[in-house]
């Protein structure tokens, strides 16, 4: 090694300066160093600044990491309410990348809310606001025990604007807010913000994180009380130093659970693991669960059911598990307590764990998104991307198109509020909606562990999944209704395209595949199979259309286009009275029973269709036509609409 490259380890053993880096190559081309030399010593830069790079990326980790859980270590030895909360201020803003972040609590003697802490804010008018009980933002969220977030305050009708408080907001000059409750219990005690100087989106996981702080702020505020409460009976009753040492006890004892759940966490531990350090901590057995959640409660508190202990695990109002102890019949405070945080460091790891799952799930839609939509892209490019996400395109594949068919889907129902979707309630819309969401991340969950892609299209599902060797389509499509199925417990129909062979060597078949399945998927429907998967091939002759649609429309017009044209024309009923002539199996009595009309009516109409169709309509062959035509005719219109 030449003094000129050993100097590099000198410049890393001191931590020097990039800048520094430069004057070894500087000094050897002065002195007039061999291009050999001078390239070893270039090469011994470049390999010197990577690991200062390296070092640095560790150092930065090393600060986000203790940023995150000093706040339950602050916890734990809290001494001093007004340095906790600000940590936590501090803390809230530098992880959610805001300008400003600030805390308020409520005043009950004076019935509104004050500001308490702030981080980053210019004002004094914005730092000495007082907010009367849902007037403002923040008074909304103390009002209403809810999160709320708005990108434009001042665009925003939601909640009451008075002069004061958009005064001082303008001061500050603040546009987009986000805050979320302190709560104690049930009981609203302040409000923790997050906010910018200009328009922002704050993402679901950002409404969690900064939910998650605000409890924390809870448990420092709620630790604060009780020291005071402590330290008042030290001053009027000799009994205080029993007090004293039983909430020290409960001070040391927290710590010392907040150390080891530290610790686990940091190791890179799980839920599970969490809740085998607590197994010892509490002398029980703990596990955590996301069944039956509906019987825990989601105010962090902990419960008796039975003989086992409850304490729910939740984060910005949503419920996600809970943690139950078993073999404890009777728990007194301190465990209670520790049994409750931990259910906290709990959230925080589901949460972190669903923001990678999240990311995840959208790399592998936009693959399949380019998959369906830039036939064009590179093949070496497609297959890096799908190897990061441990997909092989290389291998046969089939496309699946996937729908939600709970109560009241049917061609029936779709049909009328294609005709009037107007009268759609904002609750039908939102049900829809959150299916949808559903649909799409099981559906997700299952291409991962299927080595295959997801992606939401079309108010449903499409998915990309590999052919194995003794599999067919039929058998993908009906094994992923049944898994979509089970996991909501909806009916989920699956429709399923031909076997593509490479998608990777030849991505242009992916959207005609797509395109067959979805075709599958209508016809599912319209035939009543709903909550079944299938391919083109298990749906014999209406199949073999769906699989290569050729001239199916021309086809309707050339069997029963007379009477569908006469319908358009006379604003009659031509069509209806066909389909429900055949359902009925041919009876005049039974359909004028499922249509409520005269019998004399359906004879009229009979006639009018003989008259358009041709006498020998009603014959075997001819009424298959008409049937299959009619059944085209109604996929049709479902699929326009």
């Amino acid at each position: 090694m030449s003094h000129d490259q050993a100097s590099y380890l000198e410049l890393l053993a001191r931590g020097a300066a990039t800048e520094a880096y430069e004057r070894p190559v500087l000094l050897a081309r002065a002195s007039g160093a061999a291009p050999d030399e001078l390239a070893a010593i270039e090469h011994a830069k470049q390999l010197a600044l990577r690991v200062r790079a390296e070092l640095e990326g560790r150092r930065r980790r090393e600060a986000e990491l203790s940023a995150l859980f000093e706040t339950a270590h602050d916890l734990a030895g809290l001494r001093d309410l007004d340095a906790v909360l600000r940590a936590i201020v501090q803390r809230a803003r530098s992880l959610l990348g805001t300008e400003v972040a600030y805390l308020s609590l409520n005043d009950p003697s004076a019935g509104d809310t004050y500001m308490r802490v702030t981080e980053g804010s210019v004002s004094a008018r914005f730092q000495q606001l007082r907010l009367g009980m849902g007037e403002g933002l923040g008074g909304l969220v103390a009002q209403t025990a809810r999160p709320y977030v708005t990108d434009s305050y001042f665009d925003d009708a939601r909640f009451e604007h008075t002069r004061a408080i958009d005064t001082a907001v303008s001061d500050e000059g603040l546009v987009a807010i986000l805050g979320v409750p302190l709560m104690l219990g049930s009981q609203v005690i302040g409000v923790l913000f997050a906010a910018d100087r200009r328009e922002r989106v704050f993402e679901r996981e950002q409404v969690a994180l900064l939910a998650s702080f605000a409890a924390h702020a809870a448990v420092a505020i709620d630790t604060a009380n009780l020291l005071a409460e402590t330290r008042s009976a030290l001053a009027e009753l000799e009994r205080a130093n029993e007090i004293i040492r039983d909430h020290s006890g409960v001070i040391e004892r927290a710590s010392e659970v907040h150390d080891r759940l530290t610790e686990v966490v940091l190791r890179g531990g799980g839920v599970h693991d969490v809740a085998a350090a607590l197994s010892e901590v509490l002398d029980g057995s703990v596990e955590f669960t996301d069944d039956d959640l509906d019987a825990t409660g989601a105010d962090g508190r902990a419960i008796r059911q039975g003989d086992d202990w409850v304490a729910a695990v939740s984060a910005g109002g949503e419920l996600l598990g809970a943690l139950v102890l078993r073999g404890r019949r009777d728990l007194d405070p301190v465990d209670r307590r520790t049994l409750e945080r931990a259910a906290m460091v709990t959230s925080l790891l589901l949460l972190a764990r669903r923001s990678a799952h999240a990311a995840e799930q959208r790399v592998r839609g936009e693959l399949l998104d380019d998959l369906l939509d830039a036939a064009d892209r590179d093949p070496r490019l497609l297959r890096e991307r799908a190897a990061r996400l441990r997909a092989d395109l290389d291998a046969p594949h089939v496309v699946l198109a996937a729908r939600i068919d709970g109560p009241g889907t049917d061609a029936a129902d779709r049909d009328a509020a294609c005709r009037d979707s107007t009268g759609r309630d904002t609750a039908t819309a939102e049900r829809e909606t959150a299916d949808r969401q559903r649909l799409w991340s099981a559906a997700s969950h299952l291409a991962a562990t299927r080595s295959g892609l997801a992606a939401a299209r079309d108010g449903g599902t499409v998915l990309l999944l590999p052919l194995g060797p003794d599999d067919s389509a039929s058998d993908v499509a009906r094994q992923t209704a049944r898994s979509l199925g089970g996991t909501l417990r909806e009916l989920v129909t699956v429709g399923a395209s031909s076997p593509v062979a490479a998608p990777a060597g030849d991505p242009s078949p992916i959207a005609g595949a797509y395109a067959q399945a979805r075709r599958c998927l209508d016809a599912l429907r319209l035939l009543g199979r709903s909550g079944q998967g299938a391919a083109a091939q298990d749906l014999g002759f209406l199949g073999l259309l769906l699989a290569d649609p050729g001239d199916i429309d021309g086809f309707v017009q050339r069997t029963m286009g007379e009477v569908v044209e006469y319908d358009r024309r006379r604003g009659t009923d031509l069509v209806r009275t066909l389909d429900a002539y055949f359902a009925s199996g041919m009876s005049p009595a039974r359909t004028k029973d499922d249509l409520h009309v005269h019998v004399n009516t359906v004879a009229q109409r009979l006639e009018r269709i003989g008259r358009l169709l041709g006498p020998d309509w009603q014959s075997p062959a001819r009424a298959l036509e008409i049937q299959l035509a009619l059944r085209l005719h109604a996929m049709s219109a479902a699929v326009a609409h």
